[in-house]
């Protein structure tokens, strides 16, 4: 198979325009990750101030993402027939127009309506970022590309939280939406003076517009029955059965349309050769480790310490900082060994953050006792991210770049909420089972339990009167749900170590990767996997 490392380097300097071309689809990266985790700890407010009860409102993160599934497809096809600027700018536009738009709306249908809109506009940043990417520049500098584009990703998932309770906290709920406002300006500016004017293709195959409207629609369906898996506890309900059902079969549809119908605009044959299903995969994954710090950490901030949204936030940001600082030092990984043996690197550093922190947290932690293991977690999912992606890169054909991107967006998506939809069933499972484990231990007469509550009565007694006794069996049990609490989440802190030790094992049945202008190899060691 050629790949992308074979070809030469006719360009070994960076052309005219292309920094900005490359910040306006880097910028469009970090708009449509921050987006799309905002609005989780600012619901309550949003709920609030459009008059939506818990069930209504759970919807309003949920549209966002879904409309950006279900444009991934024709985005793809649109990029390819009309030319990548035309496309972002009329995204960045339709975003910033309908994210202006959002607090203004004075009932539910408003909100989700724009919602949905905004996420339309940013659903077509990220597939068509990575092949701008390494259309503009030369291959030497793919590594740097590649780990900036990768950085992005994560450095927004992180730093959202913050910025969220910053606004709830000083500002107004507001901000949420209209912070990425001038972000999208500043992007179409840098679109319309970066990117080049591309004439219309002319294409000789059939769109196969079916294919694109129905794999969009099915992405699309399936990623909200996984959304709302847990809230309407999963198959024992007919919505989820349906979103599933319907979502299975629209998208079975697409790939048999897409394989036996040839097409300009997504290669499915090409992304589906060994070893780039793996690789997908591989990313998918990550999106579940990132999860030890996205939800675990606020989880048991919140349920265990008691902590306010904006504590919180204060507590994720320093896992956003030190990739700052990984950044340069993955790109040079990249560049010196296989991006193997940097993806490797990175899930050993996340799987023994998770180890460290299971074995030693206790209830009486705060955000400064997961620091370190949260710069080592920092520095392990921008080395994971950028050897994964930087490996598909070069095992890919160029002339799949696009197809990729989808893919590849569509695989963060999905990943994403299939490892929050595994993550939240498995620490309330594993709540559940402690809850139940301790429950049996606390038994009325218990001279354990009868000296608790008598040590409970001592301190309340001052100011309880007659309600001492209650109060105190009230304390036990939020003792136990407590304790129940803690072990849910070191429990899945565990899970996750476990699973960046599989997924590590995994990347080793893979070959080397080809050499050429992208790469550089000063070193003569290269670990040898399975031929396949």
């Amino acid at each position: 198979m050629a790949t992308a490392a074979d070809q030469s380097d006719p360009s070994p300097a960076l052309p005219r325009g292309a920094l900005v071309g490359l910040t306006a689809v880097i910028l469009g990266a970090f708009i449509s990750t921050l987006t799309g985790r905002l609005s989780s700890f600012g619901l309550a407010d949003i709920r609030g101030a459009i008059h939506a009860g818990y069930d209504e409102g759970a919807w309003i993160t949920t549209s966002m993402t879904t409309a950006q599934m279900l444009v991934t497809p024709l985005t793809i096809w649109a990029g390819t027939v009309y030319g990548p600027r035309k496309v972002l700018i009329w995204g960045a536009t339709l975003f910033a127009a309908a994210s202006t738009a959002i607090p203004f709306s004075t009932s539910l249908a408003q909100l989700l309506t724009f919602q949905f809109l905004a996420g339309m506009g940013s659903g077509t940043f990220i597939p068509l970022t990575l092949p701008v990417v390494l259309r503009t520049l030369p291959p030497r500098f793919w590594a740097y590309g590649i780990v900036v584009y990768a950085l992005n990703l994560e450095l927004s998932l992180n730093i959202s939280a913050s910025l969220e309770a910053w606004y709830i906290d000083n500002l107004s709920w507001r901000f949420i939406f209209w912070q990425s406002v001038p972000l999208a300006i500043a992007m179409i500016a840098c679109l319309y003076f970066g990117l080049p004017r591309q004439p219309k293709a002319k294409t000789t195959k059939r769109p196969a517009l079916f294919g694109v409207m129905t794999a969009g629609l099915g992405l699309a369906l399936i990623y909200a029955g996984l959304d709302q898996g847990n809230r309407l506890n999963w198959l024992a309900s007919g919505t989820i059965v349906g979103l599933l059902s319907a979502g299975l079969i629209l998208l079975g549809a697409a790939v048999i349309n897409l394989l036996l119908v040839p097409s300009d605009w997504f290669d499915l044959r090409g992304a589906v050769k060994w070893p780039l299903p793996l690789l997908l995969l591989m990313v998918l994954v990550l999106r579940l480790t990132i999860l030890s710090t996205a939800f675990l950490i606020p989880q048991f901030l919140i349920s265990v310490r008691g902590y306010r949204s904006l504590e919180v936030g204060q507590a994720l940001i320093w896992i956003a900082v030190p990739q700052l600082i990984a950044a340069p030092i993955a790109a040079l990984l990249l560049r010196r060994m296989d991006s193997r043996w940097t993806a490797c690197v990175g899930l050993v550093a996340i799987a023994t953050a998770c180890w460290i922190v299971s074995q030693t947290m206790t209830a009486a932690w705060g955000p400064e006792q997961f620091l370190a293991t949260q710069l080592l977690q920092a520095l392990g999912q921008t080395l994971a991210l950028s050897g994964i992606v930087f490996t598909s890169v070069l095992r890919m054909r160029t002339d799949i770049q696009a197809t990729f991107g989808a893919m590849l967006q569509s695989a963060r998506l999905m990943g994403g909420e299939l490892g929050l939809a595994f993550t939240v069933t498995f620490v309330r499972m594993r709540e559940q089972h402690a809850s139940n484990v301790i429950g049996q231990n606390v038994v009325s007469g218990d001279p354990d339990v009868v000296g608790r509550l008598h040590q409970y009565a001592r301190i309340l007694a001052p100011r309880s009167g007659a309600e001492t006794e209650p109060r105190s069996v009230g304390l036990l049990a939020s003792t136990v749900r407590q304790a129940a609490d803690l072990q849910s989440c070191i429990d899945g802190f565990l899970a996750i170590g476990f699973v960046s030790m599989l997924a590590l094992i995994v990347l080793f049945i893979l070959r080397p990767v080809p050499s050429g202008p992208a790469t550089y190899r000063p070193f003569k060691f290269q670990f040898r996997g399975l031929r396949r």
